[in-house]
């Protein structure tokens, strides 16, 4: 039998999540029956929604969250011993799955090309980039997007897709070693708006002109600032709201009519999974950037799981550059 650790949730979250939030638990796993594999976890992806786990999980369940597993045993032939996937197993070093809920890896995966990218550059976050660009933006050669969280798993995806289709890219982030990172891979201008005086001069600064599309992942103060810049006929993505999760009494802050309605605005919520049916063009399409040097990655790479939630509470203070990665060992 194999012994599986997990880290639960012992209490939801009042405010930011604390280490006492989180239980290390063991479980020995019971042999397979047919159709069911055995999974180990190598690495895993901590994201900015789980704090607003409450709708997604009970007090007592396992973390949840998306993993690179191998697989150890099988009796299920579409996923043979020794064969990559990605798993929603959450935060467990080992699982027993029956196969619905996971996803091969891209067939011909390199193997210069980093596993662990299946969870952000060529995973969920990069799907969320192509998209939002994509489907919701139709970010078009010549115009200017701005991004917030820009440094992030997503928002560096995002601003470095925006300068393959020739836009001018703008990003904003929480440090200068983030600044520096943004305009390593590309961006055209960037700026730390914690040490800024005035968010609305640094937007001005960063783009006169305006902003055709903006790609919001963080919301609060900084969107109520950016509507007022958006052109005429602007796009806005909503993909994430980091500023907010962690209220616990929802916050006052400007309203978004006036801006929307003189200047034509288009703002529409999304999450990813609206394109599940076109996943495979989107990893494709970014597997072929990485492999061509057009789409650079970064991890920030906590190794343990042991130390989960301390890599959780570390991502959403915002110590990462790019995709924040726990490895098992």
């Amino acid at each position: 039998m194999v012994l599986s650790r997990s880290w639960t949730l012992v209490k939801h979250f009042e405010g930011a999540p604390k280490l006492s939030d989180f239980k290390l638990v063991e479980t020995q796993l019971q042999k397979l029956k047919n159709g069911e594999v055995l999974l180990e976890a190598e690495c895993f992806s901590v994201d900015p929604y789980m704090p607003y786990s409450k709708t997604m999980m009970k007090e007592g369940d396992i973390m949840i969250g998306t993993q690179v597993a191998r697989v150890l045993e099988s009796k299920d032939s579409a996923f043979p011993v020794g064969s990559y996937v990605i798993s929603n197993a959450g935060w467990t070093t080992h699982s027993v799955s029956q196969g619905k809920e996971l996803s091969p890896l891209l067939k011909n995966w390199p193997d210069h090309v980093p596993k662990s990218l299946a969870l952000g550059t060529i995973g969920m976050p990069g799907l969320t980039a192509y998209f939002g660009l994509r489907e919701i933006l139709f970010a078009k050669k010549g115009e200017i997007l701005l991004i917030n969280g820009a440094a992030g798993a997503v928002g560096s995806i995002v601003g470095q897709i925006g300068k393959i289709i020739g836009c001018k890219v703008v990003g904003s982030a929480g440090s200068d070693d983030k600044v520096e990172y943004l305009k390593e891979i590309g961006f055209d201008e960037a700026f730390n708006y914690k040490t800024i005086g005035s968010l609305a001069e640094a937007l001005k600064k960063a783009s006169p002109e305006g902003y055709d599309c903006y790609f919001e992942n963080v919301g609060g103060y900084f969107a109520d600032v950016a509507l007022q810049q958006m052109r005429k006929y602007g796009r806005i993505a909503v993909c994430g709201a980091i500023a907010l999760y962690n209220d616990e009494i929802p916050r006052k802050g400007e309203y978004v009519h006036l801006p929307l309605l003189f200047k034509e605005l288009r703002m529409e919520g999304f999450t990813v999974s609206r394109w599940l049916n076109r996943y495979d063009e989107g990893l494709d399409k970014l597997m072929q950037w990485v492999v061509e040097g057009k789409l650079k990655y970064h991890e920030h790479i906590t190794k343990g799981f042991e130390n989960m939630p301390s890599a959780f509470i570390g991502m959403l203070r915002g110590d990462n550059i790019g995709k924040a990665i726990i490895t098992a060992k």
